[in-house]
């Protein structure tokens, strides 16, 4: 079997394009940098994920609601967030050639890191390790700051007054919307408010396929909690004793990377994690990855440095993943926002953003897990993307592969065309599904395990004798035989149960 190590990003942006997960954009023009169309497969792969997330976050929960927020809201909202003020990356330019790079990757690159995200920093350092254009060989024009929010005009004017800017976060949204919320839902201290939504960052160099686009999706929550009661956590049982591989920011400011393995309820008690809540959200985030799919064993829990905290951040933790081509990278970030939005919108709009809590007026503290969708199902396809025996097989987890089940006639014969036909008619009012009579059966196996199809069902000589049909699961090549009449039911449980094999009736 090829080592998952082996996988390289052109491998997979080709893998993913082929088989129709995810297309550059504008493709036919030449496509447009940091921007990807979801394909067929894609499409479905990112529904079942999106509803999966809403089903675990907020759906099955009676403290989180949901929202739909507007792309463009009031541009006050940029000002009061510090987006307008603070939403940049540091620019270099070549002096020769004009290309443009992002200070801060451009310099990883050349494997140099950057202590401190500055100016003064980047300048320094592009000087002290002579640094050059890798296109020209020019010299580079000292950092400058890019804001990073897409602008536009409302209405026929481009006036200052008219202009806005498409939403970078679904975040403000959420604190926008916090009182109407409260009141309208009767809801109480803690609660949560969920937003899944596209987002745009004018991003100076996107890159790695899927990771650093200019357009994504983001699924967040904002969780609501007295500041008297950061660590009144009732549900924080169900995690304590969850291990994780957390890397604490005093660690990597002593100049190692190297994690300690310590359970949610070691790491609030030793202060490693300072709010019991930020520790249950990590936990709850850990849990979900791990229901669909995702390897936690190439998981961390990284402490943002100082150096690197947002300006509205009290302690920031990353849910990084370890690809094989890129190394460890974020897919989720989950903030301890302190009051910092509430009281700027506060401040800002002068309405108040305090609420009543056990007869005390507060201002809530904020707890906010926020996923990129686009890196989440990077890590999905990467921890499920295999080679055996010269085939490709993606094992995704059936709770969220794109297609569930496949129908196969396992000859190209009218009689038994018919009755795959049949059934895979009626499976489709019930799963995704698809149907081929062409080729051998061997290949169409094949072909249906590297699109990550769990499920298929052959009809063959038997079932038109008695009714009955085999599945064949893709991960162990085991087939079963049941009756016709329980093919949906079973093809539920397997599904439930994430596609473990049912002993045969």
């Amino acid at each position: 079997m090829q080592a998952a190590q082996a996988l390289t990003l052109e491998d997979l942006t080709s893998f993913c394009v082929r088989k129709g997960f995810f297309f550059p954009s504008g493709r036919i023009y030449g496509g447009l940098r940091g921007f990807y169309d979801y394909g067929p497969l894609g499409a479905e792969l990112r529904k079942e994920v999106l509803d999966d997330w809403w089903y675990f976050f907020v759906r099955r929960r009676v403290d989180v609601v949901g929202i739909h927020g507007s792309i463009i809201t009031h541009p006050k909202t940029w000002e009061a967030s510090g987006h307008v003020e603070a939403f940049f990356d540091y620019l270099v330019t070549c002096t020769k050639c004009g290309k443009e790079y992002r200070a801060d990757h451009f310099l990883e690159d050349y494997g140099i890191k950057v202590p401190t995200l500055n100016a003064e920093t980047i300048s320094s350092l592009i000087k002290e390790k002579g640094v050059r254009c890798p296109e020209c060989g020019g010299t580079l024009s000292e950092p400058a700051p890019f804001n990073l929010m897409f602008s536009t005009y409302i209405g026929p004017k481009r006036t200052k007054s008219n202009e806005a800017y498409l939403r970078p976060e679904t975040a403000q949204l959420i604190f926008l919307n916090f009182k109407d919320v409260y009141y309208s839902m009767g809801m109480k201290l803690p609660f949560g408010i969920a937003q899944i939504g596209e987002v745009f960052r004018n991003e100076i160099s996107p890159r790695g396929f899927l990771f650093r686009l200019r357009e994504f999706t983001q699924m967040e929550i904002e969780y609501f909690i007295n500041p008297h009661k950061l660590d009144d956590c009732p549900a924080f049982d169900r995690v304590a004793q969850m291990k994780v591989k957390l890397l604490p920011a005093e660690t990597q400011e002593a100049g190692s990377e190297e994690t300690i393995t310590v359970t949610l309820q070691e790491a609030w008690e030793k202060g490693l994690i300072k709010s019991k809540w930020h520790a249950y959200w990590i936990g709850e985030s850990l849990k979900w990855l791990s229901r669909i799919g995702v390897n936690l064993e190439k998981v961390r829990v990284r402490e943002h440095v100082k150096s690197e905290l947002a300006h509205y951040a009290v302690q920031t933790f990353d849910i990084e993943h370890h690809f094989p081509f890129m190394g460890w990278k974020e897919i989720e970030g989950i903030s301890n926002r302190g009051d910092y939005d509430l009281k700027r919108h506060q401040e800002f709009s002068g309405k108040t953003m305090a609420v009543e809590d056990d007869g005390e007026v507060v201002i809530p503290q904020v707890i906010e897990p926020s996923f990129g969708l686009e890196r989440v199902l990077l890590a999905l396809i990467v921890d499920a993307y295999r080679v055996a025996r010269g085939h490709t097989i993606l094992s995704l987890n059936p709770r969220v592969a794109p297609v569930k089940v496949a129908v196969f006639p396992i000859v190209d014969k009218p009689e038994f065309a018919k009755k795959a036909k049949s059934i895979y008619t009626n499976l489709k009012e019930y799963f995704t599904a698809i149907y081929e009579e062409k080729g051998t059966i061997g290949r169409r196996y094949y072909d249906a395990d590297e699109v990550g199809v769990p499920f298929a069902v052959t009809v063959d000589g038997r079932s038109l004798e008695d009714d009955t049909v085999t599945i064949r699961f893709r991960d162990t090549k085991e087939q079963i035989r049941i009756p016709v009449s329980e093919l949906i039911p079973t093809l539920k449980r397997l599904m439930e149960q994430d596609g473990e094999t049912l002993e045969s009736g």
